[in-house]
């Protein structure tokens, strides 16, 4: 027999219709082995077999993979769990990944591994002042044999392009990615043409006060689903890099931990994670404050607060969950969000400089 938790909490555990919206909403009740839906009338799931019943069991496979990925990841980037885990969640809601920190901190790496452990097809191109946007997207070239031009695809057709230092290219070539990271598609001389399934962008980019960058502009920075910064390594983990084997060295062996048929069934299956009405009345309080609590020039956009509930998804997803709380929201909150916000007061803005404020915004919006 399946009760609803509303129901449930008031009558076992007294919680009044008033409470608190933590109280109220996100309870999950186990009893005799089955799972009850919650007070906003989360479909009846069938608990028939007494499992969990977020997944299939080949489903439960795919995202069990994906676990293994991490983990296969951290022993190149070592000492960096959370970031791996976030980048990981990043490319499950089917985003693009932004990570900006100095250099040698193991961003390419990253990149690289990430690209090798999903068994996807990886392009790395260098970022320079001088690359132009047919440099990425392809070409056109007269052939004589054929009487006609011919065109030779860019790097751009992957299934994971690494835009390595991207802010080091001039704002032509930054937005020649737009079409591409929002469509996943390039049109060059009247033709578009589709990339390859799934289709990510990992972009690292330097701090702007280093000598020789362009600013991405607002625009091309909203495409983007996440942005990280992995910072400089711990003692315990800079004593690893330096006794342990070379990194690239141990890219060369990585072997693939997932197919990319699997990657794009993980992120299908997203859809089943239930989101309430409660939780996006959580998220548009957040959308809302940042658009008039005074912190930011301008606040989240929509596109933003829909990049934010997916990115929310993915979290849940990887904690094995089949619905979304408030702590996946918050897990997720600053890296999809503070790269989108620039202080009113502020004349970098950079998400480095944003991510305390958006703490403050977090902390503002009451649960």
């Amino acid at each position: 027999m399946l009760y609803s938790c509303l129901d449930f909490c008031r009558t076992v555990i007294n919680v009044a219709p008033d409470a608190p919206f933590s109280h109220r909403i996100f309870e999950r009740v186990v009893m005799t082995g089955k799972w009850c839906a919650d007070s906003v009338n989360l479909p009846r799931l069938r608990t028939d077999s007494g499992r969990f019943p977020f997944i299939e069991k080949t489903e439960r496979s795919m995202f069990k993979k994906l676990h293994a990925v991490a983990h296969q990841v951290g022993q190149i980037v070592v000492g960096k769990d959370v970031q791996v885990r976030q980048a990981l969640t990043c490319l499950l809601a089917g985003g693009h990944l932004l990570v900006e920190d100095v250099p040698g901190v193991g961003k390419t790496t990253l990149a690289h591994a990430l690209a090798i452990s999903l068994g996807l097809q990886f392009n790395r191109v260098q970022f320079t002042s001088d690359l132009l946007p047919a440099d990425v997207a392809g070409i056109s070239i007269y052939e004589r044999e054929k009487n006609g031009f011919v065109f030779h695809p860019g790097p751009i057709f992957t299934q994971v392009l690494l835009a390595d230092e991207i802010n080091r290219a001039t704002p032509k070539t930054q937005s020649g990615l737009l079409e591409a990271m929002e469509e996943r598609q390039v049109t060059a001389d009247g033709v578009t043409r589709a990339l390859p399934e799934p289709f990510f962008v990992i972009a690292t980019q330097n701090p702007l006060h280093q000598v020789g960058t362009f600013a991405l502009p607002e625009s091309q920075l909203d495409r983007f689903l996440m942005c990280l910064s992995l910072g400089y390594p711990d003692a315990a983990a800079e004593r690893a890099l330096l006794m342990g084997e070379d990194r690239r060295s141990m890219l060369k062996s990585l072997p693939a931990a997932m197919q990319p048929e699997e990657l794009s069934a993980a992120q299908k299956a997203l859809r089943q994670i239930h989101t309430s009405s409660a939780l996006i009345d959580y998220v548009q309080a957040l959308a809302h404050a940042s658009r008039h609590n005074g912190l930011f020039a301008e606040g989240l956009s929509p596109r933003a607060s829909i990049a934010l509930l997916q990115a929310a998804r993915a979290w849940a997803a990887l904690e094995g969950r089949d619905h979304v709380v408030p702590e996946d929201v918050q897990a997720v909150l600053v890296p999809v969000c503070a790269h989108r916000l620039r202080a009113l007061k502020s004349a970098n803005g950079t998400a480095l400089a944003s991510r305390d404020l958006v703490l403050q915004l977090q902390k503002s919006v009451p649960l």
